[in-house]
């Protein structure tokens, strides 16, 4: 009896890391939502970290967190580290590239609770009167991180943040 158990659990733990094996080495999360507003007046929400984190999801995960601007005060080369609870962790982003008043690209490097390298883009698309804002978020997915994403949708979990911030940044922006 002992014997077959370990041998079903060894057959499990198998299955689990071929699946693993299996998955992309990349992974993206995107979402995007039509916000009553021009482009103009959406940028600097995304482009100035600061007015960012006013609607960042994220910083609304721990009411303790403690966050340091540096570099440029918006646009390229603008900087904000952040060190919060395990809901939010440690690490910063930094504005990459930013093209007014169409496109934020961002460099998000995490430390904790995995160390991690992720490109954050921001495209606004002008609709008539409204303008499409999308969020996306793209990296490599090393093999430990394919064995939770066995368990774990990536693009569910980080998705539903991505949707509340762009509620968030729509209610803002529609002001």
């Amino acid at each position: 009896m002992t014997k077959t158990i370990a041998i079903v659990v060894l057959l499990a733990l198998a299955g689990v890391l071929v699946l693993a094996a299996l998955r992309p080495d990349t992974f993206r999360v995107q979402r995007a939502i039509t916000i009553k507003a021009p482009a103009e007046k959406i940028f600097p929400l995304i482009n100035d970290l600061r007015r960012f984190n006013t609607w960042n999801p994220y910083e609304k995960k721990d009411p303790n967190l403690q966050g340091r601007y540096s570099g440029a005060v918006s646009g390229k080369g603008a900087v904000y580290s952040f060190d919060g609870n395990r809901n939010v962790g440690q690490g910063s982003v930094e504005i990459t590239d930013s093209f007014a008043p169409r496109r934020v690209a961002m460099l998000l490097h995490m430390i904790r609770p995995v160390e991690a390298r992720n490109d954050i883009e921001f495209t606004l698309e002008p609709q008539g009167d409204a303008t499409q804002v999308t969020w996306a978020m793209q990296g490599k997915v090393p093999y430990v991180a394919k064995i939770i994403h066995v368990f774990v949708s990536m693009d569910r979990m980080i998705g539903r943040d991505f949707e509340d911030g762009l509620a968030s940044l729509k209610a803002e922006a529609e002001k």
